[in-house]
């Protein structure tokens, strides 16, 4: 049978495992230092993440994997110092790009709010 490990999961953390100083954290697993994350895996120092893996220093990012020192991004995968960005891939300090065009913020948040209703992500 697979052994369960929970480490220094504290304050609040549900079904996570092998976790280490990562309060209020759900269905995690092979994190350090991580914040209020949800469903993420082999994450280190980030927060308020959903379903990402691998990220390093990245807060509010949605099915992110290997994102780093980013905030605000989703489905994007390899960025670096970025924010707000969308189904983005390898960007480094880019701000407000959709499938690696970039946007006015405003329109940045028309599109990105249509496609996450129409993709179902919340």
């Amino acid at each position: 049978t697979a052994k369960t490990t929970v480490t220094a999961c504290f304050l609040a953390c549900e079904r996570c495992e092998s976790s280490t100083d990562c309060p209020y954290c759900t269905q995690s697993k092979n994190r350090t230092r991580c914040h209020y994350a949800n469903g993420c895996t082999d994450c280190v120092d980030c927060s308020h993440c959903d379903r990402s893996t691998g990220c390093l220093a990245c807060t509010h990012c949605v099915e992110c994997e290997r994102c780093s020192g980013s905030a605000y991004l989703v489905r994007s995968i390899g960025c670096s110092g970025c924010t707000y960005c969308f189904g983005c891939v390898g960007l480094t300090k880019k701000d407000f790009y959709i499938l690696n065009t970039s946007f006015s913020r405003q329109e940045y948040f028309e599109l990105t709010k249509r496609l996450k209703k129409e993709l179902g992500i919340r």
